[in-house]
């Protein structure tokens, strides 16, 4: 993955400005070769990881590893990449095959797995970044704490609130460490009746999607 240059502003020289997070490059081309060589893992193919997973398709980017355990259900449909002639198939074969449709030269790998911090590292060792797209909170804190802890130096996005019908602006991304990106309104939770909506976890999921565009072209201001 392409190291990061220190923050400056030189328009001359088309390098971003990290305190402001513009990008003044113009240098008149599409080089998005960091992103075809790069490879990012995606835990959990529901709502958020399906999206990010179709962005980073779109945007160029070479491989992924989906990392998932279950099915898709009737209820996921109003918000997940899936359509009801997938039905009872595996989330991330499902994905798999629906993102081939989209770009057939993107390399998939595809995980039928429950991850725990017993076999998690296996599964997302050699990525370039790491996307945590999982429901749970127990589930978010204990890949949060694998990733960090054992794989300090591969940037992670992981997520926080986007649940209900809260306006579309409150959902932002921070960069609350060296390699560990935050998305989300860092209120909003399910577990308070709140519903999902397609529109608010599009938005976290672009979000997360495009923090990895960024820092595979190495640039760290989200």
């Amino acid at each position: 993955m392409p190291r990061a240059e220190s923050p400056r502003d030189d328009r001359a020289t088309g390098r971003d400005d990290r305190a402001t997070g513009r990008d003044d490059r113009a240098t008149g081309r599409d080089d998005r070769a960091p992103l075809r060589s790069a490879t990012v893992a995606i835990i959990g193919c529901g709502g958020l990881g399906s999206s990010v997973a179709e962005m980073l398709v779109r945007s160029g980017v070479g491989a992924l590893v989906l990392i998932d355990f279950d099915r898709v259900e009737e209820d996921n449909l109003n918000r997940q990449l899936f359509f009801r002639d997938q039905l009872g198939r595996l989330k991330a074969e499902a994905l798999a095959e629906t993102l081939r449709r989209i770009d057939p030269s993107v390399h998939l790998d595809v995980v039928v797995e429950r991850v725990t911090a017993a076999n998690l590292l296996p599964y997302v060792f050699g990525c370039d970044v790491l996307v945590e797209a999982v429901d749970g909170v127990d589930d978010k804190a204990m890949i949060v704490n694998v990733c960090t802890s054992e794989l300090p130096e591969v940037p992670l996005v992981t997520v926080s609130g986007l649940a209900g019908s809260g306006s579309a602006n409150e959902i932002v991304t921070q960069h609350i460490a060296d390699n560990v990106y935050l998305v989300g309104d860092l209120a909003s939770d399910v577990r308070d009746g709140l519903p999902l909506y397609a529109s608010r976890v599009m938005v976290a999921a672009a979000h997360q999607a495009h923090v990895v565009v960024r820092v595979l072209l190495g640039l760290e201001h989200p």
